[in-house]
């Protein structure tokens, strides 16, 4: 199976890209919602976080707390390293078994911070979506009510475009300066071509 990763930073706009991969029938796994399910299904994953940042880290009813897990993982960098080193194994070993289940042309996985773990060479390709810093800002203001200080703190914790573009095989540019069906098209014929 030919595996794509779709990255991107907060505010990118990945998760609309991956929608419109989607009405070309390839299937995606979102990696965040996947984490979210394995933190609260996955026994020894829950338990290894409880161990990481203690009880609190879950609700009475067993769902993650996830503002005091953000709150925790975004001041200290030595909880965020080791909450990734718990979640991201588990993800990879989840989208490896979710990949070989499909029967498409191909396969992406839609990811955060693919290459702030090192996760690129898990893919065959690798697809980057960028936008200008303010639109990324109010997209997030929008989709999730945070302050700009807390976005640019979050922001801190993932690479910047500009390290990220020689790393990635193809950019999608959604700033809203050129047609995102025709970069999404170019890159599923041009994806296709390789298989």
């Amino acid at each position: 199976m030919y595996k794509v990763g779709l990255t991107g930073g907060m505010g990118s706009g990945k998760s609309f890209i991956a929608n419109i991969f989607e009405t070309f029938d390839i299937p995606i796994y979102y990696a965040d919602a996947r984490a979210k399910d394995l933190m609260y299904r996955h026994k020894p994953l829950k338990q290894a976080i409880k161990s990481l940042l203690g009880t609190k880290a879950y609700h009475r009813n067993g769902r993650i707390n996830r503002p005091f897990i953000a709150n925790a993982i975004f001041r200290d960098k030595k909880l965020l390293k080791g909450i990734n080193a718990l979640v991201h194994p588990a993800v990879k070993s989840d989208f490896e078994h979710w990949a070989e289940q499909q029967t498409s042309n191909y396969v992406i996985e839609e990811s955060a911070i693919l290459f702030e773990i090192n996760g690129q060479s898990n893919f065959d390709a690798v697809i980057l979506v960028i936008a200008d810093l303010e639109t990324k800002i109010q997209r997030i203001i929008s989709r999730d009510g945070l302050s700009r200080g807390e976005i640019k703190s979050r922001m801190k914790n993932q690479f910047e475009d500009s390290v990220k573009i020689p790393l990635a095989d193809f950019i999608i540019e959604n700033s809203g300066n050129k047609s995102i069906l025709q970069q999404v098209l170019k890159i599923h014929k041009e994806i296709l071509k390789k298989i």
